[in-house]
């Protein structure tokens, strides 16, 4: 449907009856703001969830709204970047967005998403110490952070996608740049994480999905910028993402990977199921230029406590983990 510019007359009249119903206009509203799935909604609209299974079928059909799996969980959000999503927009533009109903729909969701934060909170208490345990091994994230912003420069991005999103920090990062910005993890609770940090944020131009990264049903050519960020240390076959990275970037795209330089910190395979110990500079230049993609900049970040003579033999940080950054082109 992206690539209509157009809708013919049965179309256009499909579309308007579908939003032309109280219920369906509220679920516009709200799938406005944030994505849901069908327990958010019938807690926020206190409607059964059958009938409103019912109007988001209705809605889906119409191509008003997308529909998306997520494990056992089904997610609605708004049509996007087509003349379907304008055409909704259009719409919204003329509802009292200010009536007492919208404004309570708004309220019941924001509990909703409240709660979501709240149990996210919960699983990262509950790993709080192994994620401070590996943040004390390396650089500052922020240093990180920075060269990443470095390396992908400020031109506006039209889609960024991030394979392994996590936290969705680097949605976050990079949000003022791009038009659309897309996280998948196949982790749920890492989901139910960073839906939590962009609903907070009210990042409406990014989308989360669940799925594997190494096998994604996306189409060809489809990102003009890709970021793997510390993922590739925990796969058997890392030389597979390469592929299936530049398989999903468009020409004239880029590709920024962030990981660790080779180390011998073995207990991050025991205690954090790293499947590599790093990565050698060259290793994995010639899995991308395999790939078909070529070699634009290389940055190497060595961690300064790797200096420190009066470390602890806790952290171990006589062999701390130093942050090597690889930007390949289509």
């Amino acid at each position: 449907m992206d690539g209509l510019t157009t809708l013919n007359k049965a179309e256009l009249l499909s579309a308007l009856k579908a939003a032309g119903d109280d219920t369906r206009l509220r679920l516009l509203v709200l799938l406005n703001v944030s994505e849901h799935n069908v327990k958010d909604l019938t807690h926020i609209l206190n409607q059964s969830q059958p009938r409103l299974s019912r109007h988001l079928k209705l809605l889906t059909e119409a191509n008003l709204i997308e529909r998306f799996q997520e494990g056992s969980w089904v997610y609605y959000r708004l049509a996007r970047n087509n003349i379907y999503g304008n055409l909704v927009q259009d719409i919204l533009k003329t509802a009292n967005l200010s009536s007492q109903q919208f404004k309570a729909d708004q309220a019941q969701a924001e509990k909703v998403k409240g709660q979501r934060a709240k149990e996210a909170q919960t699983y990262f208490k509950t790993h709080a110490k192994d994620w401070d345990h590996i943040r004390s091994l390396y650089i500052k994230e922020e240093i990180v952070e920075a060269e990443m912003q470095n390396l992908i420069g400020t031109n506006p991005i039209d889609l960024l996608l991030d394979l392994g999103t996590g936290t969705g920090r680097i949605l976050e990062l990079f949000s003022s740049q791009f038009k659309k910005g897309i996280g998948v993890d196949i982790n749920h609770e890492m989901l139910r994480h960073a839906r939590a940090r962009l609903d907070r944020l009210n990042l409406q131009s990014c989308e989360l999905r669940h799925g594997d990264i190494n096998k994604l049903e996306f189409n060809d050519y489809l990102a003009d910028t890709i970021i793997i960020h510390q993922i590739m240390h925990f796969l058997d076959e890392p030389k597979q993402l390469c592929k299936e990275a530049a398989r999903l970037l468009a020409p004239g795209g880029r590709l920024l990977i962030v990981d660790f330089a080779p180390h011998t910190q073995e207990q991050l395979r025991t205690d954090f199921a790293h499947q590599r110990l790093g990565f050698e500079e060259n290793q994995l230049w010639g899995w991308l230029k395999s790939a078909g993609l070529k070699a634009l900049n290389f940055k190497l970040l060595p961690n300064i406590n790797s200096k420190d003579k009066t470390c602890d033999k806790k952290t171990n940080n006589a062999d701390t983990l130093s942050v090597s950054l690889w930007l390949a082109g289509k």
